[in-house]
């Protein structure tokens, strides 16, 4: 029982240190090549070319000054590798449900500078190539309320709904699911 306890604990270590993305067998997708990275692990079971997907990442962590947001990372990550394993870009439907503190990674840079001491917003580069690639970002409507931004904060192409449970649930009717990372 101690091995499997000490098993986990290391495993779940491992799992919050982000450092998975960082090592030497990771490198630039097909799609997003400053971000996203990716490993392509020969033997893995991979999507099929004529994979569809619909998929809602739900977003509420900040990221640290200057950094990429975790879940802005991941949903790179996810084209980089469904693209690279020959996933039709046009089959690959993603929706970033953004609220809570994560919704300060969603001002412009003048907007985030001035409200986080000169900060740099560094998700706001992935955000505008998302959006080139038709990546939804959606803000929960009561995040900007609670935060007292205005909506000409925000980077240009983030969407606004009600509250992040209304995106969810519309995004779920129109047949996305929820990533779970």
């Amino acid at each position: 029982m101690p091995a499997i306890r000490h098993l986990l604990i290391l495993g779940l270590l491992a799992a919050g240190t982000g450092a998975s993305a960082q090592n030497a067998n990771f490198g630039p997708g097909p799609v997003f090549r400053d971000f996203g990275l990716i490993a392509m692990v020969p033997g893995a079971s991979r999507p099929g070319p004529d994979s569809r997907f619909s998929i809602a990442f739900d977003i509420s962590e900040r990221a640290e000054p200057g950094k990429i947001n975790r879940g802005i990372n991941s949903a790179a990550r996810f084209i980089n590798m469904a693209v690279a394993s020959g996933v039709k870009p046009e089959n690959i439907r993603l929706a970033l449900v953004v609220h809570g503190p994560a919704s300060n990674d969603l001002l412009n840079p003048a907007a985030h500078a001035a409200r986080h001491k000169g900060a740099a917003n560094g998700s706001a580069d992935a955000i505008t190539q998302l959006l080139k690639h038709n990546v939804r970002v959606i803000l929960c409507g009561q995040s900007l309320a609670a935060h007292e931004f205005d909506p000409n904060e925000l980077l240009p192409g983030v969407e606004l709904s009600l509250s992040a449970m209304t995106a969810h649930a519309q995004l779920q009717q129109q047949g996305y699911t929820l990533n779970p990372f």
